[in-house]
């Protein structure tokens, strides 16, 4: 029999592609999400009953440990953009980690691998680079030998990074760039991040370790932002705003139902989102892992073509 792997948060963005995945490396896969009837479209990513969705969350310790129960290693990617109701960045990055790191400790489980972020800092302004650290701590005091990996800004069809602000400039006069826009990114695929996840199953990984996850090239807001544009075949203004200016309008806008941006999110943007030189001397990088990074310039094009005023035309218009 194939091992099992159990994925909290398997039916978002990067579940998708590690639930294929996996699939395709013949694992059986138990995808465990709050709301398993919506979680069907994973199915025929694999065999007949090589994926079976099941119902748990993370607030809620015995449908954890059900979820859990025999399988051979667990993958958390849960994890929110911002707070809503009873999931906040505590309820669900903290206390929801460590909620899983001890339902697979109580299992015997020693293959682990949470999914973390770049941003990830104890003593951040930010509650969710905060929860994030915490998240990562509580998962090795359960599992010392748990594998955490650290991402950058991820991209690729379904993401909420470049789609979102392609939306934006088809609508707006012009585009904001927060604090200038200076703050420091590092895209990273999605489909690199579900092998670096695969290749950490396999054992490829060393247990115990922080792996940071990039793509091949370091940009600033402003030239992701100008990237955007051009790609969409939008001309718009790019206008500076200073951090206090943005929290005040961030301060108002998060009230919102579907908040565009919160206070949290412009903290969030005070620091760089990159591979640290430390990980990159010691191999703990996508290419320590085997993998080598996908250009976003490969990919986005193949996406945002949808947000051109003529669709994939556009590139023989000019731009407006």
């Amino acid at each position: 029999m194939a091992q099992l792997v159990t994925v909290f948060g398997g039916s978002g963005f990067v579940g998708r592609h590690l639930v294929r995945a996996l699939a395709q490396r013949g694992w059986r896969v138990r995808v465990a999400v709050r709301r398993p009837d919506l979680a069907g479209h994973l199915q025929p990513l694999g065999g007949v009953g090589q994926i079976q969705p099941v119902q748990a969350n993370v607030r809620n310790p015995a449908s954890v440990a059900h979820a859990v129960a025999g399988a051979d290693a667990v993958v958390n990617l849960v994890g929110i953009l911002s707070e809503s109701g009873r999931n906040t960045f505590g309820a669900v990055q903290a206390q929801g980690a460590r909620t899983i790191a001890q339902a697979a400790a109580a299992a015997g489980i020693t293959r682990l691998v949470h999914m973390s972020a770049l941003s990830a800092n104890a003593v951040s302004v930010s509650d969710y680079a905060a929860s994030k650290s915490y998240g990562e701590t509580s998962v090795l005091d359960a599992v010392p030998q748990a594998m955490i990996l650290r991402a950058s800004v991820i991209f690729g069809p379904e993401d909420k990074f470049f789609n979102r602000f392609a939306a934006l400039a088809r609508m707006a006069p012009a585009i904001p760039l927060i604090g200038g826009g200076e703050t420091k990114f590092q895209p990273v695929f999605v489909g690199d991040v579900a092998e670096a996840i695969v290749a950490c199953l396999d054992g490829k990984a060393s247990p115990g370790k922080t792996y940071e996850l990039g793509g091949p090239a370091v940009a600033s807001f402003r030239q992701l932002m100008e990237y955007v544009l051009k790609e969409t075949g939008r001309t718009r203004m790019p206008v500076s705003i200073p951090f206090w200016a943005a929290r005040l309008q961030a301060s108002v806008l998060q009230i919102l139902p579907k908040a565009p941006l919160t206070v949290d999110q412009v903290n969030l943007l005070e620091y760089d989102s990159v591979v640290s030189a430390e990980a990159a001397r010691e191999g703990r990088t996508l290419e320590g892992l085997g993998i080598r990074p996908t250009a976003y310039e490969s990919i986005v094009p193949s996406y945002l073509y949808r947000f051109r005023e003529h669709g994939q035309f556009e590139r023989t218009r000019p731009a407006s």
